[in-house]
């Protein structure tokens, strides 16, 4: 009779134990899945990442990393989140993070942007993300010209295929960039392209002004004070591995990206909004650039 009341005790303990269990259940955090879908990233390399963000009550909450390898496919296309805060989130946010990341804020280089709005799909784009506007409006025109050498910026010096400029060959020379201004985190840089290898010409912010490498010591030509108050670059010296310095620009690419910063490759980024080639004749002619939509990376968000 003992044992039966001790049996009977136990399994009356197991119940209450299994009840407890369940009224506590309200109370187990509960996760969802944030499903990625996006095309048109490129592999950052060993020292960043792609990170997702939602934003719930205005605040960023991390939905993972991932990272993109050299066919652009992503290494996780599924996230689980919290799925209280999935439902509450507005929108979404993509960002390059340095690998390891000391920061757990989002970085400023925020690439992609879509919004939930009433439904479970958010679209993303670059949008306002990383500019004050958009790039659907952006064109420009470069010329031919060497104006950091000894002659005077006026002159026909003879080898103005040696140099490219981001304006019209004007006196004095005029910025025709238009280009949304960028936020934090992000910078334009130009490129000509000789025999598959992208040369830079250094970064800049505005159109109208001298770029990153006017006075610069790393041996560059230019400086602030003998090439014009434009984004550009004289191909005299500094030449890379398998590049012959004068550089002839005739004929060649001439492109403009856009950059994070800090800046996680030598190579262009891929975003790439500006893109053009340089023909036969140095200034005065100048030479028009298209607008390279497809360089955007598009994609949807769903939760």
């Amino acid at each position: 009779m003992l044992k039966k009341a001790i049996i009977g005790i136990l399994v009356m303990g197991c119940i209450a134990i299994s009840c407890s269990d369940d009224d506590d259940s309200g109370n187990v955090s509960t996760e969802s899945n944030l499903t990625v879908n996006l095309n048109g990233l490129e592999d950052l390399g060993s020292d960043y990442l792609y990170e997702g963000w939602i934003i719930v009550n205005g605040d960023p909450v991390s939905t993972g990393t991932f990272s993109v390898n050299s066919s652009g496919e992503l290494s996780s296309t599924s996230f689980a989140v919290n799925t209280e805060s999935l439902n509450a989130a507005t929108s979404f946010v993509l960002t390059i993070e340095p690998t390891p990341d000391p920061d757990p804020a989002p970085a400023d280089t925020k690439l992609l942007k879509g919004d939930f709005g009433t439904g479970n799909t958010a679209t993303v784009g670059l949008g306002p993300v990383i500019t004050e506007g958009d790039f659907l409006d952006s064109a420009g025109n470069f010329f031919l010209r060497t104006p950091t050498d000894e002659a005077p910026m006026t002159a026909n010096n003879g080898n103005d295929e040696f140099g490219v400029w981001f304006g019209t060959p004007a006196m004095p020379p005029v910025a025709t960039l238009t280009l949304p201004v960028l936020d934090a985190g992000w910078k334009y840089e130009g490129w000509v392209v000789s025999e598959g290898v992208p040369i830079s010409t250094g970064t800049f912010t505005m159109g109208g002004s001298a770029d990153d490498n006017a006075g610069a010591s790393d041996g560059f030509s230019e400086t602030a004070s003998n090439g014009p108050q434009l984004p550009g670059e004289d191909f005299f010296r500094n030449e890379p591995d398998g590049v012959t310095f004068p550089l002839d620009v005739r004929g060649k690419a001439v492109v403009i990206s856009v950059e994070p910063f800090p800046d996680n490759a030598a190579a262009p980024f891929l975003l790439k909004p500006l893109v053009g080639t340089a023909g036969t004749e140095t200034a005065p002619t100048s030479y028009a650039f298209e607008l390279n939509s497809e360089s955007f990376p598009t994609g949807s968000i769903s939760r």
